[in-house]
This record gives C-alpha cells, sequence and structure tokens, in this order.
C-alpha cells in the first residue's frame, strides 16, 4: 500500500473514531455543531494533499485521538454510554 494512502486512512480512522464517540455522548451532550465540524474535517482530510504529511504529523493526530479516549475511557467502561461500533462493518 502506498505511504501516503496508509496515512490518509489513518487519519481518516481518527476521525471516524471521534464522530463515533461523539455519537456516543450526544444524547448526554447534544451539540451537532460540533459533529458538522467534525463530519467537515472527514470530507476535507478527503481533499488533502497527503504529500505535505508526515509520519509525524499523523502520529499527533492519533496521539490526540487516544487522549481523547482516555478521557472517555472510565464513562465507557462503566457501560454510562453503550459500546462505540455495536454493528460490524467491514
Amino acid at each position: 500500500m502506498e505511504i501516503k494512502h496508509a496515512l490518509r486512512l489513518r487519519v481518516e480512522s481518527c476521525i471516524g473514531t471521534i464522530i463515533d464517540v461523539h455519537k456516543s455522548v450526544s444524547d448526554t451532550w447534544e451539540n451537532e455543531k460540533i459533529l458538522s465540524q467534525f463530519e467537515r474535517l472527514r470530507k476535507a482530510v478527503n481533499r488533502m494533499d497527503m504529500s505535505q504529511v508526515s509520519e509525524r504529523d499523523v502520529l499527533l493526530v492519533e496521539e490526540a485521538t487516544n487522549a481523547l479516549l482516555n478521557e472517555f475511557k472510565g464513562a465507557f467502561k462503566d457501560g454510562h454510554f453503550g459500546l462505540i461500533g455495536e454493528t460490524l462493518q467491514h
């Protein structure tokens, strides 16, 4: 797989994870503006020139995503917000 394509997939995965987390907590903290901004970000990544993106850039995105997940870890572990990705996707 081309390196730039792999980097794009990793960024898209992070954005998708953030959107999934937001959807899970949106019943409690309804904020469609935030969700729409992440959806716009997802579309922007599709248009992004990945030749300008480095491995370090993607690592920063992944670290930020992991930090967000750690913030919600307790709430999801306790079952307060349900499961992320309850359905299988291919």
